[in-house]
């Protein structure tokens, strides 16, 4: 029924694995069956997360669990105390609870047509910080927390909030990626600077700082390029981007794909919305 496209293993026994549906095609309902055909037909498909454990534990997001078999048990705790509950609660707007399975078994978690990607967290490695909506599972030894913006710009600016997701530990984080994997483009900063025109950068390590800039040091610089502010991220590390993402947003919207074929910053100079995510 699947096949695995990733798959990470822990010492402990732990498997983690993306499968992926080879074919869909028991709908009755002939209005299902053309929205298939051409999901099939564009390399669609539908997608879901396996963990097997062995005496361990894994903490999920509320409303991933699919379902389950073996000598499992569902828990439910703060995540690190009262205080780190309400934290994450009030600063990120998560639930204040988080969801445990203990035992051993098979978990699969929800399915979906959106992507997964299998993060392997070191303990010599920095943690990660990322978009909130990113983290879908971990494995024992992953702890979830929050990062709070360390200036005004890139909290006001920079489209991501005063706090984002921060993982860190031993063990392997389930991320939601809204590109494929192949489609990431994963940059190594060593001492170095990094700008981007738009909000599609997906995670960083922890050792890389985040600002939001103007494109040039002064106005009138700034005006005559057309990019305005930029999002930096500076010193060294590692920073995911996801230059799909906006292309695949763009082609939501009614005149997406007219635009797209435009040529670079024309939508900009007819004085429409230059939209990146």
């Amino acid at each position: 029924m699947y096949d695995i496209i990733e798959t990470e293993t822990l010492d402990d026994g732990t498997k983690v694995e993306v499968l992926q549906f080879k074919k869909l095609s028991g709908s009755s309902d002939l209005r299902v069956a053309n929205h298939l055909f051409f999901a099939a037909n564009s390399g669609m498909s539908l997608k879901m997360v396996r963990i097997t454990l062995t005496n361990s534990h894994i903490r999920l997001e509320p409303g991933a669990l699919y379902f389950m078999k073996g000598n499992l048990e569902m828990k439910s705790n703060t995540g690190g105390g009262i205080k780190k509950g309400l934290a994450r609660k009030m600063l990120t707007g998560e639930s204040m609870f988080v969801s445990e399975i203990h035992g051993s078994g098979e978990v699969y978690l929800e399915p979906s047509f959106g992507h997964f990607v299998l993060y392997r967290i070191d303990s010599q490695d920095k943690a990660i910080i990322c978009d909130k909506g990113l983290f879908y599972a971990g494995t024992a030894g992953v702890d979830v927390g929050t990062a709070m913006q360390k200036n005004i710009s890139s909290a006001l600016l920079g489209g991501e909030g005063l706090f984002q997701t921060k993982v860190e530990g031993e063990g392997i984080a389930v991320l939601y990626s809204p590109v494929p994997f192949d489609e990431i483009q994963k940059v190594v900063l060593s001492q170095e600077k990094l700008s981007v025109d738009g909000n599609f950068a997906l995670l960083r390590t922890e050792g890389v700082e985040f600002k939001v800039e103007k494109s040039s040091k002064s106005f009138v610089s700034t005006s005559k390029t057309g990019e305005g502010l930029l999002q930096t991220f500076s010193g060294s590390g590692k920073v995911w981007l996801a230059p799909t993402q906006g292309v695949y947003a763009q082609l939501t919207a009614p005149n997406g794909l007219l635009e797209l074929a435009l040529p670079p910053g024309a939508k900009t100079a007819k004085g429409n919305s230059n939209t990146k995510k």
